[in-house]
């Protein structure tokens, strides 16, 4: 029954988007305000109908009902009740669903708020809305329906349960967070488009859609960081990027979102940068269907990417259309958005936003070119050519510490112009401590690198920079009786600035953690019960090996002492390799999975994987890998999620 009621709201959604396609023909014919209230009530209500379908979903999975082909094909009776709920997410279908049901979220919210206080964006905002809404709902009723049944003659006593590596509290957060930053993002490529479209770019409107582009580049920026622990913790490879299709899909619009928040500032000071801001906020969300198109389409191997090829010409359908019509109101409005402010100097704050945004979009365009080069390859000649990380690596890395030094230069520039006598004065401490840091690293490695030197360079400088910046802001808050107190009036003096100097200090203790990359070390090795062997300054030796069957999956437990070099004992490892569905009798229904242990510090990983296990022999396969200065990307990552919401956190006074 409650399977039912969800295929109707999905239903019922579809033909309540239809008739508000209706509703705003009928007000922009006969210009009666009536019909954009019922448009907008349409809108309402199909928001209202894809929350009904996706709580229908819920509890179709919670109870295990096995009849839809959705709830058999990713649960099971065995599968944690935590993990049931993030099956929502876990296949096509459910995800679009949840999809649709967070962009109905912030579709409620901004026709409750933002469009309250700018009436006049209503209209467009409307129609953009119900086409975006009108792709996703298409999809949920006729491609990839959840609530679709099994087949009638088919009995199914037990699902197929959810895969082995979703199961992970952070790979269970880590898509409803990202996909909050996607589809918040398209409130940005709405209100960009609806304001262009009605010439009617405020100083409200620049104020609301920054504070829209904080919230949903926070939840992007947490997600793509969560996302790169579970890669990190579960995948049992030692890294947390490897330039995958999927992540570079996350990874560009959070690129042109994080260039649109810096030129968006030149904007509400100035009026400047019109034209640019517009392509930057729609590039944003075309990028992000962009993405979407790579992952669902299966015209890229990934170990993230859903495989549907029947969905590849719609997403591409639906983004040309989408760029056909952002690029025919860029040019339709082209004179609106021109503006006869220039900026006064390269040497200003102006310049070297403008200098920041070069090199982001420039990151954007090789992530974009390498990732789709495999399509364009094959579309060219039949034959798919993938691009490696050795590609990626070697453009971004340079263009990354190009960046990690705009990041110091910015503070030390001053508004409109800064004069040659200040920018010797402002450069002088930061320079010299620059340089110091590069001249100790040359004089106390063994093996010298170049990027290393350069990434510690620049990280000396840009911390230098931001940490004199607040000590400025300290000193004219200064009190004398309570340091606490004259610190926390700094702070809250400019929330705005304040916290994107957070965020930037949190990108550059991500550089730490990058650094650690150029130090790595690893072993694969075999033990029986007993042994023992020595590798990078420590001594590893299997204790034991045991079984244990569990609720979901059987086990294999190992026990490895770590000595250090002092003949210490440091910890206690224990990986395990798991195999998920052992009691199946098809053994091609069996699922291993290496579960592995860390021994983290704040100077290093001790990254200990169980391979494989000869139970014949009782000899354990393992791969031991040290890696210096991760948890550095994880410190930095929460920094930047909270510099960001110190930005985006509204303050009493207004502005």
């Amino acid at each position: 029954m409650i399977s039912q009621i969800g295929s109707i709201a999905i239903s019922l959604a579809g033909g309540l988007i239809f008739s508000s396609f209706l509703f705003l023909g009928l007000f922009k014919i006969l210009d009666n305000k009536k019909y954009l209230f019922v448009a907008e009530r349409a809108i309402l209500a199909t928001c209202y109908s894809i929350f009904l379908a996706f709580f229908c979903l819920l509890n179709e999975l919670l109870v295990s009902n096995f009849n839809l082909q959705y709830v058999a094909q990713y649960t099971s009776y065995e599968t944690p009740m935590f993990f049931k709920v993030t099956a929502l997410w876990a296949g096509q279908a459910g995800s679009l669903l949840f999809w649709s049901f967070i962009t109905s979220l912030f579709t409620v919210v901004y026709i409750f708020t933002t469009l309250k206080r700018m009436e006049s964006l209503k209209f467009h905002s409307y129609l953009i809305l119900a086409f975006i809404f009108s792709f996703f709902i298409l999809l949920s009723n006729f491609i990839a329906n959840p609530f679709d049944p099994v087949s009638s003659d088919i009995i199914v006593q037990n699902g197929n349960g959810l895969n082995p590596l979703l199961q992970n509290f952070f790979m269970a957060i880590h898509p409803p967070i990202l996909y909050i930053g996607f589809t918040g993002s398209a409130i940005i490529f709405v209100m960009a488009l609806a304001a262009s479209i009605s010439k009617d770019i405020t100083f409200d409107w620049v104020q609301s859609i920054r504070r829209w582009s904080l919230f949903v580049w926070t939840f992007l920026s947490a997600g793509i960081i969560l996302g790169g622990y579970w890669a990190y913790n579960e995948l049992g490879w030692g890294g947390y990027w490897a330039w995958d299709p999927v992540e570079n899909s996350s990874l560009m619009p959070w690129l042109t979102l994080t260039a649109f928040i810096h030129s968006s500032m030149i904007q509400e000071k100035r009026g400047m940068l019109k034209k640019w801001n517009f392509l930057l906020a729609t590039s944003t969300y075309l990028l992000v269907i962009l993405g979407t198109f790579i992952t669902r389409s299966g015209v890229i191997s990934s170990v993230h990417s859903f495989t549907a090829e029947n969905l590849g010409p719609m997403f591409f359908s639906f983004l040309s259309l989408l760029i056909f019509y952002t690029i025919f109101w860029f040019f339709k409005r082209k004179s609106y958005l021109d503006t006869d402010d220039r900026i006064d100097s390269f040497t200003s704050r102006e310049g070297g936003f403008l200098y920041n945004n070069l090199i982001l979009i420039l990151m954007c365009f090789t992530i974009m070119w390498g990732t789709l080069f495999p399509i364009l390859s094959e579309a060219w000649d039949g034959n798919k050519i993938y691009v490696g990380a050795s590609y990626f690596n070697q453009l971004n890395i340079p263009i990354g510490l190009v960046l990690l030094f705009l990041m110091g230069i910015g503070p030390l520039l001053s508004w409109n112009y800064t004069s040659n006598d200040i920018l010797l004065r402002r450069f002088k401490l930061p320079s010299v401590l620059s340089f110091t840091s590069g001249f100790f690293y040359c004089l106390f490695t063994a093996s010298f690198q170049l990027y290393v030197f350069v990434a510690i360079m620049g990280i000396v400088f840009t911390l230098t920079s931001i940490l004199g910046e607040f000590f400025k802001s300290y000193k004219k808050q200064k009190n004398s009786s309570n340091i606490i107190i004259s610190v926390a009036k700094m702070l809250l003096s400019n929330r705005h600035k304040n916290g994107g100097y957070i965020v930037h200090i949190g990108i550059v203790l991500i550089f730490i953690g990058f650094i650690g990359r150029a130090f790595e070390v690893e072993k694969e090795f075999s033990l029986s019960p007993g042994e023992q062997i020595y590798f990078a300054n420590y001594t590893f030796k299997l204790n034991s090996i045991k079984s244990e069957a569990r609720d979901n999956h059987y086990a294999f437990l190992s026990d490895i002492d770590v000595i250090d070099k002092q003949n210490q004992f440091l910890t206690n490892l224990k990986p395990e390799k798991r195999i998920y569905f052992y009691w199946n009798s098809d053994p091609e229904k069996r699922q291993p999975h290496s579960e592995l242990d860390i021994h983290s510090t704040i100077q290093k990983d001790i990254y200990s994987i169980f391979s494989a296990y000869d139970a014949q022999k009782n000899l354990g396969y393992f791969k031991i890998m040290i890696n210096p200065l991760v948890n550095w990307v994880w410190i930095g990552g929460v920094m930047m999620v909270i510099g960001s919401l110190f930005a985006f956190w509204p303050s009493r006074r207004k502005v």
